[in-house]
């Protein structure tokens, strides 16, 4: 990328005088050159690309993607996951720590980091809240953040010990880290492989009720108030959820939290016909869930939308339900599921864009003249389709494949590399 130029395109940026205008964007080397309603510029080593009828902003920014490596290379490794997370528009990613080993020392940390440093997509390693994700000691905590990790979660191996839940927000708070709790009570959702209802009765599966999700939702916003500590959850999926961190806020406690994009289009219906592609953790809800989803996007009680991007080898999904592994690639699906959940351009970018960088105190990439380029370019009407040729992960376990899909991510540049597709 040396000198390119994006015509006509809407820009979302709230901090920008030219939010919700249509602009020229002139980039030279990797910076911002120009800003302006009209660009009068030409030379032979100008590249053009018309943007019209699309959106531009700051690069999406992940909370929650899953790969392999170290350990699982074959389901996903660094450098296809970072493929595929540009694909979808995200210029960077909070990448889980369930690996094999976790990533629960210093050294874990500093292998993702030399290893993904060059790529496009800035990669923020998430270090594990207990040592080997047992739930019983803590990791090295402290170390990690030092040595780059940029929060703390188990990842889809919930904290079951409420002290050692405690001593982690308290500890944390002594060097400015975060918490990531992934809320479920596994006593309460015990074996259960889909959501407990009616749906679940009529299949004979065994379901996870609301209830763990919301007990341990409401356990954790106890300990953050006692030790007046910060709190993220990932991935809430219940109504009661949303209501319950709607009035934490309220009430003043320091608690975000995030809802995986499929949770916002998809509900447990869909697992009617056992496709093993529909089985997620926390698993597929009602519709009166989801309204309540989308509604606490938009009242600001929800902060961000994720991916939940895990990736799976065939062998782990084309089994039977029971036994099939939880989880879907989802990177690249991202934008097109929030369109369809009805989210406007400007919410989709406040939420996977904007909020992810202010939960992990990150800098939000501006558009001023000289700004480092850090951007997304998408057309919310052009579709496409979602197959083995356009999937960039070593992954397909998605019910989205071979679906025509609506909201294309056209370019993305980060750290002078340039991403475009026709």
């Amino acid at each position: 990328m040396n000198k390119l130029l994006f015509r006509s395109a809407t820009l979302i940026h709230p901090e920008s005088k030219f939010h919700n205008q249509v602009v020229d964007l002139l980039i030279l080397d990797g910076k911002i050159e120009d800003i302006a309603q009209t660009i009068d510029v030409n030379g032979d080593d100008l590249e053009i690309i018309n943007a019209e009828g699309c959106f531009i902003s700051t690069g999406f920014f992940d909370l929650n993607a899953n790969f392999g490596e170290p350990g699982n290379e074959t389901c996903e490794d660094l450098i296809s996951g970072t493929q595929t997370a540009v694909a979808g528009g995200f210029t960077g990613i909070a990448l889980q720590p369930a690996t094999e080993p976790p990533v629960h020392s210093k050294a874990g940390v500093s292998y993702i980091l030399n290893r993904t440093s060059s790529y496009l997509t800035d990669v923020y390693p998430l270090g594990c809240i207990s040592y080997n994700r047992a739930g019983k000691d803590l990791a090295e905590l402290y170390d990690m953040k030092l040595a780059g990790a940029i929060a703390f979660t188990d990842g889809t191996s919930p904290i079951n010990d409420s002290g050692l839940m405690s001593r982690a927000l308290l500890y944390v708070k002594g060097f400015g880290g975060l918490i990531f709790s992934y809320p479920e009570d596994t006593s309460i959702a015990g074996k259960g492989k889909m959501n407990e209802g009616i749906v679940s009765t009529y299949l004979g599966m065994k379901g996870i009720p609301n209830l763990a999700e919301e007990v341990s939702i409401s356990r954790d916003l106890y300990l953050a108030e006692y030790n007046e500590s910060k709190i993220h959850f990932s991935t809430i999926s219940c109504a009661g959820s949303v209501e319950l961190i709607r009035k934490a806020k309220e009430k003043g406690i320091q608690v975000t939290c995030d809802v995986a994009v499929h949770h916002l289009v998809l509900t447990d219906e869909a697992l009617s016909g056992f496709d093993t592609q529909y089985k997620v953790r926390p698993p597929l809800r009602t519709q009166n869930d989801v309204d309540a989803l989308i509604a606490g996007l938009k009242d600001g009680t929800i902060d961000a939308i994720v991916s939940q991007h895990t990736p799976h080898e065939i062998e782990f999904k084309d089994v039977e339900f029971e036994i099939a592994s939880f989880g879907i690639i989802g990177l690249q699906t991202a934008l097109p599921l929030a369109l369809k959940a009805g989210l406007s351009p400007a919410l989709i970018v406040e939420k996977m864009a904007i909020n992810p960088r202010q939960i992990l105190h990150l800098p939000i990439p501006g558009f001023e003249k000289g700004d480092e380029v850090n951007l997304v370019l998408f057309n919310p009407e052009e579709e496409w389709t979602f197959e083995a040729s356009t999937n960039k992960s070593k992954s397909a376990n998605s019910p989205f494949i071979n679906h025509k899909l609506k909201g294309k991510v056209l370019a993305v540049c980060n750290k002078k590399q340039f991403y475009y597709q026709q």
